[in-house]
């Protein structure tokens, strides 16, 4: 018999549990790793091999998201296998740096491990009907999607990137088509019957991970500066000090455009929409991403600015600060213009302004075009407020 290890539905907002929490650790250490992986490549390559793998980490935290807003993670059941996610996680992290090297067939095999795992589960732990169903369709394009990554991990070359945007491509061409699969049929959005603000809080907390990790990156680039450049009775702070600033302003704007008001506004209209499953494929599952992938750019500029702030800003540093700024801004201007059908002029304002920005880039220093940055940043916040935008 099928033990039913679905949440309670009791009329109010599900709570995120702490075990939702600690599995949410694991992945600050995968945005750090990224972010360094993009630091390390300075490629055009490197940024698409950063991009691909976090398609492929967003995946497996945001299918795990999905899953836990059906089953309750109080439950042992789940508990324990929200825990061997974790750790499956944890070694996948681990593998990153060396992803399109030695570590492929970890990364792959872990992704694999980890979407078909949690489909077999999710089948078993719930009573037949329309959600025992629906993941039996997952299960089905999971096993696809886990083929071709386990594959990319073996591959080498160019074989392993072509095969693992293949494996992301099924997950995501999945979502989008119902996971519709022969004798199964497909599913409707209507019948993705999520706790709308559960969810929003989810993704929320894992935009707070990637921001997590640009402090992180901040104050151990400082503390590195502290021990070595900066250690000297005459080194010259005044440089390091300004850059430590406008990257701990710059983060502080970030935080302030997304949880200001929009956060909390975004998980009420979730809550209270009509189809809540498609409102979260659309602003939270597809979107979010792309906000996190505009923080790991930052934090990787961040790192390049206070570790060499009188530098002249080259072509790749400048991508990194002004096309990080950017494509956060063109993620949240995306979201809003999904939740509440509008278009945001602060946000399309401050895009406009970033690539302007490109002009001046190989006529000044990384410090002084990181404060350009910021304040473009900053400015996208108080606009919010001159125009009443941030929360409709």
């Amino acid at each position: 018999m099928v033990r039913d290890l679905r949440r309670e539905r009791t009329g109010g907002q599900s709570r995120v549990t702490n075990i939702e929490l600690f599995f949410d650790l694991v992945y600050v250490f995968a945005v750090t790793q990224l972010s360094h992986y993009l630091l390390r490549h300075l490629t055009v390559t490197g940024g698409l091999q950063v991009a691909l793998l976090l398609v492929m980490v967003w995946l497996l935290w945001a299918y795990t998201t999905w899953a836990t807003n059906w089953l309750d993670p109080d439950r042992i059941p789940v508990r324990l296998v929200l825990l061997a996610l974790m750790l499956v996680s944890l070694v996948m992290s681990a593998g990153l740096p060396e992803a399109f090297g030695d570590g492929g067939l970890l990364v792959g095999g872990a992704y694999a491990v980890m979407q078909i795992g949690r489909s077999v589960f999710v089948v078993g732990a719930v009573p037949a009907g329309t959600l025992r169903r629906n993941f039996e369709r997952i299960l089905c394009w999971s096993c696809v999607s886990g083929a071709l990554a386990v594959a990319g991990g073996l591959a080498g070359g160019g074989a392993r990137e072509g095969l693992w945007l293949a494996a992301v491509g099924v997950d995501l061409a999945g979502s989008q088509t119902g996971f519709w699969t022969p004798g199964l049929s497909r599913s409707r959005t209507q019948e993705w019957d999520i706790e709308g603000g559960h969810f929003a809080e989810r993704c929320q907390a894992f935009i707070l991970i990637a921001l997590g990790e640009s402090v992180v990156v901040i104050g151990a680039t400082l503390a590195r500066l502290l021990a070595g450049p900066l250690a000297g009775p005459h080194a010259r702070a005044a440089p390091f000090v300004i850059a430590f600033g406008l990257a701990f302003v710059g983060s502080v704007g970030l935080w302030w455009i997304y949880f200001d008001r929009s956060a909390a506004a975004s998980a009420q209209a979730i809550a209270g929409s009509a189809d809540p499953g498609a409102l979260g494929r659309s602003a939270y599952h597809l979107i979010h991403p792309v906000m996190v992938a505009g923080i790991i750019v930052i934090a990787a500029a961040d790192d390049i600015v206070l570790s060499h702030p009188d530098e002249r800003a080259g072509l790749a540093t400048s991508l990194l600060i002004l096309g990080g700024t950017a494509l956060y801004l063109a993620g949240h201007a995306a979201f809003k213009a999904v939740v509440w059908r509008t278009l945001s002029v602060s946000r399309l304002a401050g895009i406009a302004a970033a690539g302007l920005l490109g002009l001046l880039a190989p006529h000044v220093s990384v410090l002084v075009l990181a404060g350009c940055a910021t304040a473009v940043v900053i400015g996208v916040a108080v606009a919010d407020y001159a125009l009443d935008e941030s929360a409709t």
